[in-house]
């Protein structure tokens, strides 16, 4: 099943048990899905997985990012719902690697790239991030590929 039927069929289950919160973040990766194929260039009737991981991801970054400008702000009661829209959202992504399982796919590419030195950090990056793909963050990826290239 798809990521928008499994979205619709979500929001209909919202709406029949009145969960105005679960509501708001459906609502929003439906937008987002929206105009990703409407305007964002993929001239297709289906988003490819790629592109949703990717539009998951930053939906899950850009509410987390909210909720800790809001902790830091002292409005925790804005900083819990952006962070409940951030756990609904999550489970439309596939189960995130440990940083573990991370250097083990960072460390293999690095010996078939035979890469030793910060500056073919990108090269390493580009080729780990395709792997991972909605599987880490890249912000973790980029640590762990700093760290062992060091």
């Amino acid at each position: 099943m798809s990521l928008e039927k499994k979205i619709n069929n979500d929001l209909k289950e919202a709406m029949l048990a009145k969960d105005r919160k679960k509501l708001e973040a459906l609502r929003a990766i439906k937008a987002a899905l929206l105009l990703e194929k409407t305007g964002g260039g993929v001239g297709s009737v289906e988003v490819p997985e790629t592109v949703e991981l990717k539009l998951l991801q930053k939906l899950v970054k850009q509410r987390k990012d909210s909720a800790t400008l809001y902790r830091e702000q002292n409005r925790p009661e804005l900083a819990e719902e952006e962070e409940y829209q951030a756990n609904i959202i999550e489970k439309y992504l596939p189960e995130q690697l440990s940083s573990d399982e991370i250097k083990e796919v960072v460390l293999s590419v690095i010996k078939e790239m035979n890469a030793s030195s910060i500056k073919e950090m990108g090269k390493v990056m580009g080729v780990v991030t395709k792997k991972l793909a909605g599987k880490a963050d890249n912000k973790t990826v980029a640590n762990i590929v700093r760290e062992l290239l060091s």
